[in-house]
């Protein structure tokens, strides 16, 4: 027993452990790791360099924009007419005004929708049922948003708003707008908000039931608050993309700045006035030429302000299981 704990000792003191052997072949870069690494790394620095490049292309412009106009009277001002030969107007109020109603009532829409079908997928749908759902579901994500525009002026305003529901609106309006920007988000609320809830330890689940929970309780007291940072980044997700969102709000919003809290009426969103403007022919280095870039500052300012909002409700409600 003796000399076979001393060729053990021997042989543990004179070779590597197994745990160091471990440890070297970790260590070791394997064949094409190098080459990948390299690719991740040039995907991440191309990200970085186009975020700057994005950047100083709007700070030049921008910086010459209140050099002649006060940044007070850009940011409260309650009237935009920058094309205006006699006396042209900056106030930016209208087209963000504009903005947020739309993206409330989109969120208004696709919130509700979009947690409704991702509870029914994770929690009721069999397997079978979620294979073939979900994919359709998510065919709404990869229409194109000028096909949703052109839905929202001859089918939702003509047929549903004034024939279906006899509202007074006009041929463009906030309220179509925002009705079909929501639809058109709900896919991304309901697939990510999806894959949060299913992600959820089914332990949870079954300790629910034993507890005497039905179904929907579990969903709502158990399921719901445990996938509640994968939920939130979903809906603030949708909410970056309906502030984004151009065509839609550029054909069924109107082109004429109106700042006016009533959806009944036709207003002019940021983006709408990006898309409008820049097919025009202002002269480079005019102050209406760079309104397109304060505009873009202002609004890539807004949703910079969204996504830090994101992260910091994903790491406080992230839970790890």
């Amino acid at each position: 027993m003796a000399a076979l704990m001393d060729s053990t000792g021997s042989t543990s003191g004179s070779g590597p452990s197994g745990a160091q052997r471990t440890l070297d072949l970790g260590g070791r870069s394997r064949p094409g790791e190098t080459l990948i690494k390299t690719v991740l790394f040039t995907c991440a620095f191309v990200s970085i360099i186009t975020t700057i490049g994005i950047v100083i292309t709007l700070i030049v412009p921008t910086v010459e924009f209140f050099s002649e106009v006060r940044p007070l009277d850009f940011l409260v001002g309650t009237e935009w007419k920058p094309n205006d030969s006699v006396d042209p107007l900056y106030g930016v109020l209208p087209l963000v005004s504009a903005t947020f109603l739309i993206t409330i009532i989109a969120l208004l829409v696709a919130v509700p929708l979009g947690l409704g079908a991702a509870m029914y997928l994770s929690e009721y749908a069999s397997p079978r049922v979620r294979r073939r759902l979900k994919p359709t579901l998510e065919l709404l994500a990869g229409v194109p948003s000028v096909v949703y525009g052109f839905f929202a002026l001859s089918v939702v305003t003509p047929l549903v708003l004034q024939d279906l529901l006899s509202l007074d609106v006009g041929f463009t309006n906030a309220l179509s707008a925002g009705l079909v920007l929501g639809v058109m988000i709900i896919p991304t609320v309901a697939s990510l908000s999806e894959d949060a809830m299913s992600a959820v330890p089914l332990a949870l689940r079954q300790g629910s039931f034993a507890m005497g929970a039905n179904r929907m309780q579990t969903t709502l007291r158990v399921v719901f608050p445990a996938a509640l940072s994968g939920i939130a980044a979903a809906i603030v997700l949708g909410l970056s993309r309906a502030v984004g969102e151009t065509m839609i709000v550029t054909l069924a919003a109107g082109s004429l700045p109106n700042l006016s809290a009533n959806p009944s009426e036709g207003m002019q969103a940021m983006t709408a006035y990006i898309a409008v403007t820049a097919g025009g022919e202002n002269p480079v280095g005019s102050t209406t030429y760079n309104t397109l870039f304060v505009v873009g500052a202002l609004l890539f300012a807004i949703t910079l302000v969204i996504n830090m909002i994101s992260i910091a409700l994903v790491r406080r409600y992230r839970q790890e299981y």
